[in-house]
């Protein structure tokens, strides 16, 4: 009896050992797979904040035709780009690459998925003036507009600021970022996406960020 306790504890013994083996390179095995997914959202220009951001409650005017509560965007995920309709170069090349965004990702997740253009520029930009110009690369994108100390709030809250244009002169621009501000359905800023954008890296990796 006494010897086959010690064939039973040495087959347990060995049993542990490979477990334990198996279990290192399952280990092992997934944190390289997550060190390689991590890898490629940053080479996507994705940074995932290491905790969620508060929005300030704010009021600005919607081209759907009401007022939106900047605390109450929950629901769905949302891409938030700070720009305006007068701008020569950065806004139309980023809503095109947004529309073309669009396209490349999964019907799914297309429904879960909002784009937002803030105007920057709010004295020339009135909720129809912005509807008029976003409904030209996709009439499903809305635009927000509202007080200039508002539109500054919440740019610098989600860290993309901007200098305001001299309206005192005729062609005045504003000086701005192409950066996206994320946002998930529970209503906080969960990221960035860093400009300019690679718009086909970017949509083989936002489809696994928006899976709960």
């Amino acid at each position: 009896m006494p010897s086959l306790s010690k064939g039973r504890l040495l087959i347990f013994g060995v049993i542990g050992v490979f477990v334990a083996i198996a279990l290192g390179l399952l280990a092992g095995n997934y944190l390289a797979s997550e060190a390689e997914h991590n890898s490629a959202v940053r080479e996507a220009g994705i940074i995932v904040l290491p905790q969620s951001r508060e929005l300030p409650a704010l009021q600005l005017a919607s081209t759907t035709g009401t007022q939106v509560d900047t605390q109450a965007l929950t629901g769905q995920w949302r891409l938030v780009f700070f720009g305006y309709t007068f701008c020569p170069d950065i806004c139309p090349t980023t809503l095109a690459e947004l529309r073309q965004l669009k396209k490349l990702l999964p019907a799914e997740t297309q429904a879960n998925l909002q784009i937002l253009m803030v105007s920057v520029d709010p004295q020339r930009d009135n909720a129809e003036q912005l509807k008029l110009y976003l409904e030209y690369f996709d009439p499903e994108f809305v635009g927000l507009t509202g007080e200039l100390t508002d539109i500054q709030t919440l740019s610098n809250a989600l860290s993309i600021p901007f200098i305001p244009g001299d309206s005192s002169q005729p062609r005045y621009t504003v000086d701005h970022s192409g950066n996206l501000a994320i946002i998930s359905p529970d209503g906080r800023q969960y990221g960035f996406i860093r400009a300019p954008l690679d718009v086909k890296k970017i949509a083989e990796q936002l489809p696994a960020l928006m899976t709960p």
